[in-house]
């Protein structure tokens, strides 16, 4: 399994983007999937998710900002970010937790990150 993210670049301030990350591979299912980014000398943070059940969540920096989505037949998973602060800038890292066969347990895969950069 494989996750490939694209979307990133750079932007004014106030700007949008829209971050993609698309599985391949043997996939029987994708359960949860999810957005972090990570900064030099900080943690990995969670950006937004949606859990294999209930409700998405967002970290409270990004709410009413950021909206993730995904298409299931496309294997694919959306980051749509709106009025773009220089603290966003970040790599952002796509992950999900993916099941490759049936009664098989989900393991959780990452991608590769792709870098945005809003400029002030």
């Amino acid at each position: 399994v494989q996750l490939q993210a694209s979307g990133g670049g750079l932007v004014q301030t106030g700007g949008s983007l829209r971050l993609s990350c698309t599985a391949s591979g043997r996939i029987f299912s994708i359960n949860a999937v999810g957005w972090y980014r990570q900064t030099p000398g900080n943690q990995r943070e969670l950006v937004a998710a949606i859990p294999y059940s209930g409700r998405t969540n967002y970290a409270d920096s990004v709410k009413g900002r950021f909206i993730i989505s995904r298409d299931n037949t496309k294997n694919t998973w959306y980051l749509d970010m709106n009025s773009l602060k220089p603290e966003d800038t970040a790599v952002y890292v796509c992950n999900a937790d993916i099941t490759k066969e049936a009664a098989d347990y989900g393991y959780t895969y990452w991608g590769q990150g792709t870098q945005v950069t809003v400029s002030s």
